[in-house]
């Protein structure tokens, strides 16, 4: 098991020891960043300090060094937005510095994006994502769409407040496997459960996997809506989103 002494870049060390609690969570981020190369690390760093300059020079400098574009975008670009996502939900930043750090990240996909699209890496699948009716937040839902768009996903973005009948018109027009609503309101949460119910009574429940995240949402309340999965952030959200498209292609197989 990789220790914290492992990671050689101090910041991302002094931010992992401030800012991450809990023990699974420790050993993933550690585990992560213990891995990849320092340069990997020095553009995380960037992307967590909000350093749009930074990553734009960090991320050209690794692709004339040889870098794989695959490598930048994992290791050092998610890896970083990984540590923002954390620090988001536990309300150790808040809004103008995750928009700082989107940013930064922003900078950095620009030089990888046309990289991938010119090799012609295949879409790890649809995702149809948007903000439940009622409620009009939506940074943590933009920052996963970030998140999922980097891993390799194509995502439509509904938007804010968005009603049943709208979500299951994008999932029809798009032949979309994946939705993923957010809520930040606890007064909003139960209109998750009435989409859900929606798809039912549409009789397209079983061509879609649904999951569900947002600040209030908890797994338990995932299970009784009938979601699919349940994501508690940014990162948790690719990871079920790559777990349910495996299930799709299990299932069309």
């Amino acid at each position: 098991m990789a220790q914290l002494a492992d990671v050689t870049n101090e910041f991302i060390r002094e931010e992992i020891e401030e800012y991450i609690q809990r023990p699974d969570e420790i050993e993933r981020i550690v585990e992560l960043f213990a891995r990849v190369s320092p340069k990997m690390q020095d553009i995380a760093a960037a992307i967590i300090e909000g350093e749009d300059d930074v990553a734009d020079e960090l991320t050209q400098q690794a692709l004339a060094d040889g870098v794989d574009a695959l490598e930048i975008m994992d290791d050092g670009l998610i890896a970083g937005m990984s540590i923002v996502g954390i620090k988001f939900r536990e309300a150790y930043i808040f809004v103008p510095e995750v928009l700082a750090c989107a940013r930064a990240m922003k900078a950095g996909m620009a030089y990888i994006e046309p990289i991938l699209s010119a090799a012609g890496v295949e879409s790890q699948g649809t995702v149809i994502m948007g903000t439940v009716k009622g409620d009009l937040h939506d940074i943590g839902k933009n920052l996963c769409i970030m998140m999922l768009r980097g891993a390799g996903f194509t995502v439509h973005d509904l938007g804010v407040d968005v009603g049943e009948d709208t979500f299951i018109d994008a999932v029809e027009e798009h032949g979309a496997p994946i939705l993923g609503m957010s809520a930040l309101l606890t007064t909003t949460m139960p209109n998750m459960g009435k989409t859900i119910e929606a798809f039912i009574d549409a009789d397209l429940r079983e061509d879609v996997k649904i999951m569900v995240g947002g600040a209030p949402v908890t797994q338990e309340f995932a299970d009784d809506m009938g979601a699919d999965g349940y994501g508690k952030d940014a990162l948790s959200c690719v990871a079920l989103a790559k777990s349910l498209m495996q299930e799709v292609k299990a299932e069309s197989a």
